[in-house]
């Protein structure tokens, strides 16, 4: 496709060509577009508004304002709500506290890999007895 040709396909999804798209090289822009369009919007397996959700979550925790504004808004399209949005938020903030304190603790991963198997072995017999 020619750049004209990925601009009326752009176009035609958004209502124009963002600023950032036209900054993509001619050589890579059709494989970038292409690339965009599988990954952010097309359905998969985790449906589109969970895939914005984790999206934003890895947005504000690798602090990127653009991803944050555009995984936000790319939700909100999707369906999510207000208190989605603040929970995924939230949720990435948990786990990249736990995270850095779990590194810089130094916790023995060997350990704690054996104790999170014990940990699910015995949720799923719990959750088997409740059956």
């Amino acid at each position: 496709m020619t750049r004209e040709e990925v601009y009326r396909d752009i176009e035609g999804m958004f209502g124009l060509v963002p600023s950032f798209i036209k900054q993509i090289p001619d050589s890579t822009l059709e494989l970038e577009w292409e690339l965009m369009k599988r990954v952010q919007f097309e359905e998969g397996p985790v449906p589109n508004k969970y895939r914005e959700l984790i999206g934003l979550g890895i947005a504000a925790v690798s602090k990127c304002r653009y991803c944050a504004l555009f995984h936000t808004e790319a939700a909100r399209l999707n369906g999510a709500t207000e208190e989605e949005i603040e929970d995924a938020v939230h949720y990435a903030k948990s786990s990249a506290g736990w995270s850095a304190y779990l590194n810089g603790m130094q916790v023995d991963y060997e350990q704690f890999r054996n104790e999170m198997a014990q940990i699910a072995e015995y949720v799923r017999a719990q959750a088997a007895q409740a059956a």
